[in-house]
């Protein structure tokens, strides 16, 4: 095998997890990092670093420039995105090509056709895979209000191109829908520079379920079985669950073949996550993302995969390492993102120094992080401090596992989410199992209710 050096175009704890999966491949692995990080964690562990710019983002890890010129000088030869920041804007990934570098991830083109959720939707029922019942792109306010009459309220306004929950505006009634469309058109104008906006059906006390996929350029396509994600404020999703639970074979079979039939049907490469809404025994198709997720880590628990080092070397042509024979779920999952937020002040960031960060260990934890003890949380990135990813043999036991890890996990200096993961996972509903997506928003207003 091959000996590669590969600039990891991000920072924090996916800096870190990539920096890692390169060096157990032999690979050395370089990192930007602005005046903000320049004692961080990751900085210390690549083999070499390069200075790129000031504190905010759009000054340092936004500008693709600076990150090819890093590239360049320190002879790398791939580029890895992670995710947020460029992973999935297509001109990077065109700009590295360009460049004459590797980009780990599917191509620009490919970047661009499932990026857009109108296209995607498309190229999903090209592979017959369902969709949730919606409407092509739309700006015109009279076709829209024929639009959702002819599936019903409520519906989602929906931005076509971009995601995290921006540009998308719930509308229960034909008197809303007009000044819903011209605010999310406005907002993904600002958030995307394109006001392309559709409508989709709500699916109503749905669950979130997204398949993992994995592919090389010999066309093999594999699945690490399925996520649920439904425990989500705001569309932002606060923990994560492998495999779904209470979910029937048929349903997860129809589900990962979808998945497989989607990203043959586009000739994806690399890591990606198919998602769907799941009601009772339906799944509808919602979006694809074209990077690894932040969620993968329980994936890989169950499977016994290494969803990085796979994308490194499908992005250099070899064979994934594994087939789907191999892959076999093996107990349960579970992710917890810590994030320096204040839960009691709408989860405002909490930025600071980390004056203790006490990490839990024991059977069947694992922790991802960006940061050390003295560490400090910049206010200018994403607030994620670590992921705490706990397995056990049985649902039961990955539970008794998470509440003992997170109640070992003990970070003073600024405020966390910590408390809110402890408080799900003593509540009764999700002792008892799946929840829809509109749950947590419940829980958050009236923790003492009977959800």
């Amino acid at each position: 095998m091959s000996t590669h050096r590969v600039l990891v175009a991000n920072r924090g704890e996916i800096a870190v997890r990539i920096i890692r999966a390169a060096h157990l491949l032999g690979w050395e692995a370089v990192v930007p990092y602005s005046d903000a990080d320049q004692d961080a964690l990751w900085v210390d562990l690549a083999d070499d670093a390069v200075h790129i710019g000031k504190s905010p983002a759009s000054q340092s890890y936004l500008d693709s420039e600076k990150l090819l010129d890093a590239a360049k000088s320190t002879d790398c030869d791939l580029v890895h995105p992670g995710y947020g920041f460029l992973s999935e804007r297509p001109s990077f990934a065109q700009a590295v090509v360009d460049a004459g570098l590797v980009f780990v991830g599917p191509d620009a083109d490919l970047i661009s056709t499932m990026g857009d959720k109108a296209a995607a939707r498309r190229a999903a029922q090209a592979a017959d895979v369902p969709v949730v019942p919606g409407s092509e792109v739309l700006t015109d306010k009279d076709e829209a209000l024929r639009v959702a009459d002819e599936i019903g309220y409520p519906v989602l306004v929906k931005a076509s191109a971009g995601g995290g929950g921006r540009g998308i505006r719930l509308v229960e009634s034909a008197e809303e829908l007009p000044g819903a469309m011209s605010t999310a058109q406005s907002e993904a104008r600002s958030a995307f520079g394109d006001d392309a906006v559709y409508l989709e059906k709500v699916i109503e006390r749905a669950r979130h379920i997204e398949v993992q996929v994995i592919a090389d350029t010999h066309g093999n396509v594999v699945h690490a079985f399925e996520r649920d994600c439904s425990v989500q404020r705001r569309r932002q999703k606060l923990l994560e669950e492998a495999p779904a639970a209470d979910l029937s074979d048929d349903l997860r079979e129809s589900m990962t073949a979808a998945s497989i039939r989607l990203a043959q049907a586009v000739g994806y490469i690399g890591a990606g996550t198919v998602e769907y809404l799941v009601e009772e025994d339906h799944f509808y198709f919602i979006e694809m993302n074209t990077r690894i997720q932040v969620e993968h880590p329980i994936s890989e628990e169950i499977c016994g995969i290494d969803l990085v080092a796979e994308q490194l070397l499908a992005a250099t042509g070899e064979k994934l390492s594994v087939k789907q024979e191999d892959l076999v779920v093996q107990g349960v999952a579970f992710e917890f993102r810590i994030n320096a937020e204040d839960p009691d002040n709408d989860f405002f960031p909490s930025p600071g120094e980390l004056t203790r960060f006490d990490l839990p260990a024991g059977p069947g934890v694992r922790i991802e992080t960006g940061y050390v003890a003295g560490g400090v949380v910049a206010p200018y990135y994403d607030s994620m401090l670590a992921k705490v990813i706990v397995h056990g043999r049985d649902r039961a036991q990955a539970i008794a596992r998470s509440i003992q890890a997170l109640t070992e996990l003990r970070i003073e200096g600024v405020v966390t989410t910590r408390d809110v993961h402890l408080r799900l996972l003593r509540d009764s509903a999700v002792a008892r199992g799946p929840v829809s997506t509109s749950w947590l928003e419940d829980f958050l207003a009236d923790p003492d209710a009977n959800h």
